[in-house]
């Protein structure tokens, strides 16, 4: 066979041919010319990679027609479905059988069919001729759809059914005429040298039986089944022509329906359907048209019914914007998308009910599947009036489901035990909404029982709540609207008998303490350690004495503390509030005759002792019962909870640091020690509370508890109030000593000092020096600690429990520390302890090398907090700004050397506040120090460096006092 020569006049023909197997192709070729200009007989078959050759006979188009063709070709079929090489013969005998044609078949076309779209403007069809020359001759393409109309006639016997054909609105005859179905779907017909398309769609199987028959007869009997499984499709799709029976088209505004599809402890679902007139259509039709059959005697009716399908489609559209998802991608039915912890049973109904006014307005009409249970569908809300009277809210509550009014405290059960249905006097079944169980559960677990809901008043957090709740309506009277705003407390004068001034935080909670009396609420003061609730509570103490003095009465008020705060109480006091007359109920020589109080305005005692006295002391009633540190009472099944649960008061107050030390159960005791059922029972608030937040971190539930303590606990963190502290503030702590320190410490400082009085009597004393300074030394190490003399020594250190608890209590804050000891040996108990606690630490002493590494380790790593120093080796060179606590252990005779080591942490760079806590152990040497420091300030500062210069200061008398 002879080559077609690209060099030559050639021209690319489409050519319509028909496979044995697959049925009608059309194969690209390219055809020699000869010099006539006609089609000489050289031909070739073309593929994308061998047209190159002949790219200057191809433009752009043929290119991408040949691409398409290519997948057509039968090599190309058999390789895709017939991975290993095999004669075309083989694989046709083998595996050609109808299923694989119906599989391939429809590929094949739709490659026809965007060719031929193609061909209808840019170039012609040939025919192939039986030996396979592509251009045997022209065919044409038609320029516009033909259309079909299906003809039905029927009479009593049978129904006779036939299609015909128009083009350019002429009818052309196609039965008998060797016409040819080119391609099925969509169907392509050649007829006379013409291929021609058609309107809608139609499938070529439609005519195929019309190529050489008239008509099809459809018997009398099987008519009814005929004309519903065929017939009925037939109008939905194409244009019908009857006799005998009747043809109706109908258009109607659609109505879109939700159904609620209830499946008991399963999923519910939404079915979205819409309503045409009379007829209903379950949505996820792409039709426009749906036909509806209807026989009455011997007559048939179709109606067709027109379908807004972009309607449709809105209306569906919306309601997944809303909310919904589609339950699988086959079917439409809806589900809740976004579902925490509800039942998927009463999810869905819940959510129409959420949604019923948008539903309402954009036109959905609600409906419910069939089943026993008759849900009700409409809008839930409450009216709650809350009414006040002289210790209680009388809440009066309409619940509205829909149009059925209830009482709220009707559905008191079914809030309770989270139950979800409630039967309506009509026997319909409203569904509680999840919601509402967290909102309102408190309201009856809290209220005292009865018919009515009545809550104390000091359940103020819960009905500020519901008039932030949107979904109630709260009306409350003008003094109960002030109650709403803290922040707007009125400004209470100062005492007059105050000695300083109080910064504005502090005036503020000064305020509040105020507030809460006239309103007879308990209150905790929460502010940071530091911040001065010390302070703030003997303002409002010595407000209460003037009060009292001006209406010619008396009160005694009590306040419990760790014993390690007694002596910081009286000294607070004796600053700041002079004129106050305080009694400290402590020691084991107390007097038991609680008579003499009344003598007293303030009562102090220590948790023990109230433990001990506990018979004695319920029989008095104070004015104030105050507890600081009231953490210590966290525990409900304590003696000490029971204890002060026992006092008898006006008032109470707790003021601690850290209310919740380890768990939000820490709350319980200490509110309800305050307000008692303010929280409700123990085993309720474990259950709806601290279950919820600490184990399912429910978020709803911690805020509500947040709104009921929160008129209680006044918190402020030293970060709120940095603008108004000073840069750095410091605080002396006095410790007693615990028993059995005090009685070593005696005897030590017995023995020295008849040594030493007696030599400055014989005036031996300047030899002593060096013995003094021993001396002095152990008294200063026996003040912190025995065992720091006495290896042999187990018992406690007052100091030494002190620093563990302020220090436990920093931490909890979150703060670093540095804690400076001259002492060593002082350090290395502290060390011992942390080990055995697992509180990380970093530690520097004289004799450490890496120092450098050591700070910058503190400095970075926020997990450790606590830095042990001596103060030889930490005094100078070290940056340490991330700490904003430093605890200073014990007092040196140089005030200089004590500030450089406030200074490591108070330099450029510090951007917190700084607190230092001096530790001094009452009755000691550390105080006698103290006292001569501040005599000795301007002198210390300007000519004494060392201890040894300092002690030869000392006159006769000065020692004389230190050993006193």
């Amino acid at each position: 066979m002879l080559r077609v020569d690209a060099a030559k006049p050639c021209k690319i023909v489409y050519s319509l041919c028909k496979h044995a197997y697959f049925g009608y192709l059309i194969e690209p070729h390219i055809v020699q010319l000869n010099p006539q200009g006609d089609f000489s007989l050289t031909y070739q078959r073309l593929f994308s990679h061998t047209a190159k050759e002949f790219s200057s006979h191809l433009n752009e188009t043929d290119l991408k027609l040949i691409k398409i063709l290519d997948e057509t070709e039968q090599d190309y079929i058999i390789k895709k479905y017939h991975k290993k090489a095999i004669r075309p013969a083989e694989f046709f005998s083998k595996f050609f059988n109808e299923k694989f044609h119906e599989n391939v078949r429809p590929k094949i076309e739709k490659k026809l069919s965007e060719v031929l779209e193609v061909l209808k403007s840019h170039g012609a069809l040939y025919l192939m001729d039986k030996d396979g020359w592509p251009a045997e001759r022209t065919i044409e393409i038609a320029t516009e759809p033909a259309t079909v109309l299906f003809h039905f006639r029927r009479n009593e016997l049978e129904t006779r059914y036939f299609p015909t054909i128009k083009y350019q609105g002429l009818r052309i005859e196609f039965m008998f005429k060797d016409a040819q179905v080119v391609s099925n779907q969509p169907a392509w017909l050649l007829l006379n040298d013409m291929v021609y398309f058609f309107e809608q769609d139609i499938e070529g199987k439609k005519l195929l039986p019309f190529l050489n028959k008239r008509y099809i007869t459809i018997p009398k009997a099987t008519e009814a089944t005929y004309f519903e499984k065929f017939v009925a499709p037939l109008i939905e799709k194409y244009h019908v022509y009857a006799e005998g029976f009747e043809i109706k088209t109908e258009k109607h505004e659609p109505a879109p329906v939700i159904k609620v599809i209830y499946v008991e402890n399963g999923t519910s679902q939404l079915q979205l359907y819409f309503k045409y007139g009379a007829y209903a259509f379950a949505m996820g039709s792409e039709k426009n048209v749906t036909v509806r059959l209807k026989k009455e005697q011997d007559n048939y009716t179709f109606t067709r019914i027109k379908r807004n399908t972009e309607f449709e489609k809105q209306k569906f559209d919306l309601l997944v914007k809303m909310g919904l998802k589609k339950t699988s991608v086959l079917f439409h039915n809806l589900e809740v998308s976004e579902n925490e912890g509800e039942e998927q049973s009463y999810a869905i109904i819940n959510w129409v009910n959420e949604h019923i006014d948008t539903l309402t307005t954009a036109g959905y009409e609600v409906e419910q599947h069939t089943g026993t249970k008759r849900f009700l569908f409409a809008a839930n809300k409450i009216d709650f009036e809350v009414k006040e009277d002289n210790d209680w809210f009388d809440i009066n509550a309409i619940v509205y489901f829909g149009i059925h009014p209830i009482p709220f405290i009707a559905l008191k059960q079914h809030i309770l035990h989270k139950r979800r249905e409630f039967t309506l006097p009509d026997g319909s079944i409203a569904i509680i909404p999840e919601k509402w169980f967290t909102q309102y559960g408190s309201l009856f677990s809290l209220s005292d029982g009865g018919k009515s809901l009545r809550l104390k008043k000091h359940h103020i957090g819960l009905i500020n709540e519901l008039a932030e709740d949107g979904i109630a309506n709260v009306t409350l009277n003008r003094k109960l609207e002030k109650l709403n705003d803290f922040e707007n407390i009125a400004d209470v004068q100062m005492p007059v008998n105050f000695k300083g001034d109080l910064r504005s935080y502090q005036k503020a909670g000064y305020n509040w303490f105020s507030f809460l009396r006239d309103y007879n609420f308990g209150g905790c003061l929460a502010d940071d350690m530091g911040l001065g609730k010390t302070i703030q509570t003997l303002a409002m103490l010595q407000k209460i004495k003037e009060e009292a003095e001006q209406n010619n009465t008396h009160t005694t008020s009590l306040i419990v503390m760790p014993t390690s705060l007694i002596y910081n109480w009286l000294n607070e006091a004796k600053k700041f509030t002079p004129k106050l007359r305080i009694h400290a109920h402590t020691g084991t020589s107390r007097d038991k005759d609680i008579s003499l109080f009344a003598k007293y305005d303030i009562v102090i005692t220590t948790y023990g002792i109230t433990r001990v006295d506990i018979e004695l002391l319920k029989n008095y009633y104070f004015s104030y019962i105050i507890l600081d540190e009231s953490q210590n009472i966290k525990n409900p099944s304590s003696k000490s909870f029971k204890a002060v649960k026992a006092l008898k008061s006006k008032h109470k107050l707790i003021l601690s640091g850290t209310p919740v030390e380890n768990s939000v159960s820490d709350l319980w005791t200490q509110l309800t020690f305050l307000n008692p059922g303010l929280l409700g029972t123990q085993s309720f608030f474990n259950e709806e509370y601290v279950q919820a937040i600490e184990k399912r971190k429910d978020e709803d539930k911690a805020r509500k508890l947040q709104a009921i303590i929160k008129p209680f606990v006044l918190r402020r963190t030293k970060e709120q109030v940095a603008a108004e502290l000073p840069s750095k503030t410091e605080q002396i702590f006095y410790c007693n000593m615990s028993e059995d320190q005090a009685a070593y410490y005696e005897k030590t400082k017995s023995a020295y000092r008849n040594d030493l009085l007696s030599s400055m009597d014989d005036g031996t004393y300047a030899k002593k020096q060096v013995q003094l300074l021993q001396g002095l030394t152990a008294l200063r190490q026996l003040a912190n600690h025995p065992a720091m003399i006495d290896e042999s020594y187990t018992s406690d250190s007052g100091k030494f429990e002190n620093v563990v608890h302020t220090l436990d209590n920093v931490l909890k804050g979150g703060h670093k520390v540095l804690i400076f000891s001259q002492f060593v040996k002082h350090l290395n108990i502290f060390k011992s302890h942390f080990e055995k606690e697992d509180i990380p630490y970093a530690y520097l002493d004289g004799g450490t090398k890496n120092r450098g590494e050591i700070v910058a380790e503190f400095q970075q790593n926020t997990e450790l907090k606590v830095f042990l120093i001596s103060i030889k080796a930490g005094g100078v060179g070290l940056n340490l700004t991330q700490a904003d606590y430093v605890f200073i252990l014990d007092p040196w005779w140089n005030p200089a050397v004590e500030q450089q080591a406030i200074d490591r942490t108070h330099r450029i760079g510090q951007e917190k506040k700084v607190f230092i806590y001096k530790f001094i152990a009452k009755d000691t040497v550390e105080e006698k120090i103290l006292a001569l420091q501040n005599r000795k300030k301007r002198l210390a500062s300007s000519l004494i460096t060392t201890e040894e210069s300092f002690f030869k200061s000392l006159s006769k008398e000065d020692i004389q006092e230190i050993l006193n």
